[in-house]
C-alpha cells in the first residue's frame, strides 16, 4: 500500500464531510462543522496551511555527507522522528461512522508506537472516550499522550485517574478547546483557566504536563508560570476561533519568549517532511499532524498510519539532508527564509 492508495480507500469510508484531499489545506472542507472544516468561514484552518508554504528551505548540499539522525528526546521517551499524532473527538460525527471515538484511537496509538512515534488522544463527553483512550495508551505501555479538556476541576480530577491508570508518559490539556460549546452549558462551568486554575491541574498530574492551544508569547509564559513543562502552540486547526493568525506565523515570537525554559511542540497546517523542517527551524523542538491521520485509519487502519508516519520520515530526511542538516539540533533558523 502506498500513500495514494490510502487516500483512495479513505474516500470510500470517510463520508460525505471530508474529501481526503491530496493534500489537506482547508480548502475543500473550509467552515463544514460538523466535518473537519473551521470555524467562520473557515479562514484559519486555510491560513496555518498557507503560512508554512510561504516559508522557503535554503539548499546547501556543500557538507559531508553523513547520515541522518531523526531521532527525538522527549521527557524520557525517545522517538524515531519528531512528529506526533494530534488528538481527535468525535471522530463518527465529523467524519463517517465506520469509525467510532474508540474503535479510532486503538488503531491510533498502536499504530504510532509500532512505528517510533506517539499519539495524542481526545476526550469527549461522553466518559467511555477517555476511558478507552487511556486503555489503549496502557496497552502500549504508556506510550501516549492522553488530552483532557478543560472542564471543571472535579470533572479533570476524574479524568486526570484514568491518566495515572494508563501509564501514560506525558499528559496535556488542550485550553483552545474553551472555545467549543458544549463545554459552556456545564454546571460549573468549563472553558478558559486562570493561572492560578491551571496551577491547580499541573499538581494533579504525575507526568509532565503539556498546555495545548498557546498563540502569544504572554500566554506561553503563562503556561509556564503555572507548571507546564511544554506547550503546544495551537489555534485548535481554526475550530474554536475565526481569523487567528497562523500558528507559523507566532512560532518564532513565543519560541524567543521560552527561551528554553520548556518544550515547544507546534500544529495546524503541517503537512510534509519539508514543513517539519521548517517548524523545528523557527524554533520548535516537536510537531502534530492531526487530520491527515484520520485519513490514514480510514484510509488503510494500523497500516495507513505506518505509510504516512513513513512519508513524513522520508520528506524530513530528503529534506536535512539537502539542507545540511545531520541531527535535529543542527536544524537552525538560518536554514530557512521567511
Amino acid at each position: 500500500m502506498d500513500y495514494n492508495e490510502v487516500l483512495q480507500t479513505a474516500r470510500t469510508k470517510i463520508g460525505t464531510k471530508c474529501k481526503a484531499c491530496p493534500v489537506c489545506n482547508g480548502i475543500a472542507c473550509r467552515n463544514t462543522m460538523p466535518g473537519p472544516g473551521a470555524k467562520g468561514v473557515g479562514d484559519t484552518a486555510i491560513r496555518n496551511y498557507q503560512k508554512w508554504q510561504e516559508i522557503r528551505v535554503n539548499m546547501d548540499t556543500l557538507c559531508p555527507k553523513r547520515t541522518i539522525n531523526t531521532g527525538l528526546e522527549l521527557f524520557g521517551k525517545h522517538f524515531h522522528y519528531p512528529f506526533f499524532a494530534g488528538p481527535v473527538g468525535a471522530v463518527a460525527m465529523h467524519y463517517s461512522d465506520a469509525y467510532s471515538d474508540v474503535t479510532y484511537n486503538e488503531v491510533l496509538v498502536s499504530a504510532c508506537a509500532e512505528n517510533g512515534i506517539a499519539a495524542f488522544t481526545g476526550d469527549g463527553l461522553d466518559g467511555s472516550v477517555m476511558l478507552a483512550a487511556t486503555q489503549a495508551i496502557g496497552a502500549v505501555d504508556g506510550l501516549g499522550i492522553p488530552t483532557v479538556k478543560p472542564w471543571n476541576l472535579e470533572t479533570i480530577k476524574e479524568k486526570m485517574a484514568l491518566v495515572r491508570q494508563s501509564g501514560a508518559f506525558s499528559v496535556a490539556m488542550d485550553i483552545d478547546a474553551a472555545g467549543l460549546p458544549f463545554l459552556q452549558n456545564m454546571t460549573p462551568p468549563a472553558g478558559s483557566k486562570s493561572v492560578a486554575e491551571l496551577a491547580e491541574i499541573a499538581k494533579m498530574t504525575s507526568v509532565p504536563f503539556i498546555v495545548k492551544g498557546v498563540m502569544t508569547a504572554k500566554a506561553a509564559l503563562k503556561a509556564y508560570e503555572a507548571g507546564a513543562q511544554a506547550i503546544i502552540v495551537s489555534n485548535h486547526g481554526g475550530r474554536v476561533l475565526d481569523q487567528c493568525p497562523a500558528t507559523a506565523e507566532v512560532l518564532p515570537e513565543i519560541a524567543a519568549a521560552v527561551g528554553g525554559k520548556m518544550k515547544i511542540i507546534v500544529d495546524g497546517g503541517i503537512r510534509s517532511g519539508v514543513d517539519i523542517f521548517k517548524a523545528l527551524a523557527l524554533g520548535a523542538d516537536a510537531v502534530v499532524v492531526a487530520r491527515p491521520f484520520v485519513t490514514a485509519v480510514f484510509g488503510g487502519g494500523k497500516e495507513g498510519v505506518k505509510v504516512y508516519i513513513e512519508k513524513l520520515a522520508a520528506e524530513l530526511q530528503d529534506t536535512m539532508a539537502m539542507c545540511g542538516a545531520a541531527a535535529l539540533e543542527e536544524i537552525t533558523a538560518d536554514m530557512v527564509r521567511r
